[in-house]
């Protein structure tokens, strides 16, 4: 198996900046954590990677599909995924890497062999930063790395 690389977004609130877009070329997937708030940016996103969405408290699953749910459990790179925009709501029991948003502030965390990441946002960021997203490369079944990247303004 291939290096995977998983691009980590959230709280795009219906803008897709020119950064965010050239950082997103090159991912093998995306994960979106909710608060997209936009079918077209969906479209757009999913024409670049297969998308992973969980929809944020300003979301409607009929803009997208009702395969769209508040939480997206899926496997991916060998590790089982869980996705959810509110923090307190994962359940990290479950997953190998939990994604959460709405803090609008870039955070990783690891709970033994859980990773939690909230890639911040890249369109209303909160916090020293800046603009941001995730990054995530695994390797048959291994989480090589998971980081913070800073979009260029």
């Amino acid at each position: 198996m291939a290096k995977l690389r998983f691009d980590i977004v959230s709280d795009t609130h219906g803008y897709l900046s020119p950064a965010l877009l050239s950082a997103l070329d090159g991912a093998d997937a995306i994960v979106h954590a909710g608060d997209i708030c936009s079918p077209s940016d969906y479209r757009t996103l999913e024409d670049i990677a297969p998308l992973h969405l969980c929809l944020g408290n300003n979301d409607w699953a009929y803009d997208y599909g009702l395969q769209i749910k508040k939480t997206c459990l899926f496997y991916g790179g060998g590790v089982l995924w869980e996705v959810n925009h509110y923090r307190e709501r994962l359940k990290l029991a479950e997953c190998d890497i939990a994604v959460c948003g709405h803090t609008h502030r870039p955070s990783i965390d690891n709970f033994g062999r859980i990773i939690v990441m909230n890639p911040g946002s890249p369109t209303f960021p909160r916090g020293m930063l800046g603009p941001t997203i995730g990054r995530v490369i695994i390797e048959d079944g291994t989480i090589l790395s998971a980081e913070i990247v800073q979009l260029k303004n």
